[in-house]
Formats: C-alpha cells, structure tokens, sequence
C-alpha cells in the first residue's frame, strides 16, 4: 500500500515536472524575468496538485462506491485541494469573477479528462469482452 502510494505521488510529481518545464520554457522564449521565490512557489504549486491527483486515483479503486459516488467525491476533493492550493499561491486573486472564471474552467478541463479516461476504459472493457466470447 505505501509503495503503491509513493508510486502514484512519484507520477503525480512526473506530471508536475513536466507542466513546469513548458511553463518555464514558454517564459523563457518571452525573455521574463521570474524570481526565484515566485518559480519556487509555484513549482510547489504544481507538486501539490500533482501530488493529490496521483493520490486521489485511490477513490476509483474503492469498489464499495458506485462509479457516480467515487466520481463525486474525487471532483470536489479536486476543488477543494485545487482552489486551496490556488488561492495560497496567488494562481487566482480574490475577485469573483476570477473564482467563477476558473471554477468554470477547471470543471471544463475535470469533464474533457473525465470523458477521456471513460472513452479509454469502454474501449478496454469492449476489447476484453470480444476477446472472451467464442466465436
């Protein structure tokens, strides 16, 4: 179970890794000057969420849950580590109209992932099944 875990936040940390490097790569060709304390925060940012996200995978394996269940709790633990983690960082200010902008967004994202992965997992569940039938 700890490795499993230490697996997950390691690939969570992967995904973190590489959203900084575009990030810093898309400032560097814009020639910004970035302090290192504004890089560090949100390198520590981005760890977090990947972090979580490798973590919260772990809901989807609780099979007592119904998929709905498990796909509810997972959203708003997202929202709640997202938004949290965003506000402390300063990733959105304190004004409503940003709130709800990225409400919005990040709930847009969650959907496209979301149907995704169940477009993904309905192609491999179908593939096992027509490998297990007799023809």
């Amino acid at each position: 179970m700890i490795i499993d875990m230490v697996k997950r936040i390691s690939v969570g940390f992967c995904y973190a890794a590489i959203i900084t490097f575009i990030s810093l790569t898309v400032l560097m060709l814009n020639d910004a000057e970035v302090s290192v304390r504004v890089l560090w925060l949100n390198m520590l940012g981005s760890m977090i969420i990947g972090a979580y996200f490798g973590l919260a995978s772990f809901i989807f394996t609780y099979d007592k849950w119904s998929p709905l269940k498990q796909l509810i709790v997972h959203y708003v633990l997202s929202l709640i580590v997202y938004f949290s983690t965003a506000f402390l960082i300063g990733w959105i200010p304190p004004i409503f109209t940003a709130l709800m902008m990225s409400l919005v967004i990040f709930s847009a994202i969650y959907t496209l992932f979301w149907l995704g992965y169940r477009s993904y997992y309905r192609k491999q569940a179908k593939e096992l099944n027509d490998s297990v039938r007799f023809k």
